[in-house]
């Protein structure tokens, strides 16, 4: 067990380090916020990522995306999803907007669906979880094993996200000027209408 959850705490960790549109909101919502009040979007994307993480380990995902109709749904409904939040992210990323951007925190739900959308629709993290961390518990012959790898994956998640949003907050609010802000918020935009495109591109390929 010891060995399985070294496995999974390693592996997760490589996973869930690069710099994407789940950690890079996180960390600037650490920074907008006062006090705890950035605790909705970590708590919502620490949920989705052990929500995917036990799908994989128990087997479900992988067979529920064999099924034709449950993959294209889907896809449909995720791509729909993620070119609309590009675009609000890109209007908040304009000129005329900064201002209000980087002064005014996410109200409770915006941080909640926001981090849904980014944990349960992005095309990365659903090959993460269902081709690497489903595949390497695959690997393990009995039930302890896996659950043992799979607490160690949700583990990683829930540490770094409250660990990222603390060190955002730890910079400030000042941290983030206007100009950074309406960039970061461009490059996310732009990544989420990537990955649109990428999602569909790869829930059309898959077999």
């Amino acid at each position: 067990m010891t060995a399985a959850f070294v496995h999974g705490f390693l592996l997760s960790l490589g996973l869930i380090l690069p710099i994407g549109m789940q950690n890079s909101f996180i960390l600037t919502q650490g920074a907008l916020h006062r006090g705890k009040d950035w605790l909705p979007g970590v708590v919502t994307a620490s949920l989705c990522d052990t929500l995917l993480i036990a799908l994989a380990v128990l087997g479900v995902s992988g067979v529920a995306l064999h099924m034709g109709w449950v993959r294209y749904t889907l896809g449909a409904l995720g791509g729909v999803f993620l070119l609309y939040m590009g675009w609000s992210t890109w209007r908040d990323g304009k000129e005329e907007d900064v201002s209000s951007a980087s002064s005014t925190a996410w109200t409770p739900r915006r941080q909640i669906g926001f981090a849904a959308s980014v944990s349960l629709l992005n095309p990365h993290a659903l090959i993460d979880t269902l081709a690497v961390i489903g595949g390497s518990a695959s690997a393990y012959s009995t039930w302890d094993d896996k659950l043992v790898f799979g607490a160690a994956c949700a583990a990683v998640s829930w540490l770094w996200f409250f660990g990222l949003a603390s060190a955002g907050h730890v910079l400030g609010r000042r941290a983030l000027r206007d100009a950074s802000l309406r960039v970061l918020n461009r490059i996310a935009a732009g990544m989420m209408w990537a990955s649109a495109l990428y999602l569909g591109y790869i829930l059309y390929t898959f077999r």
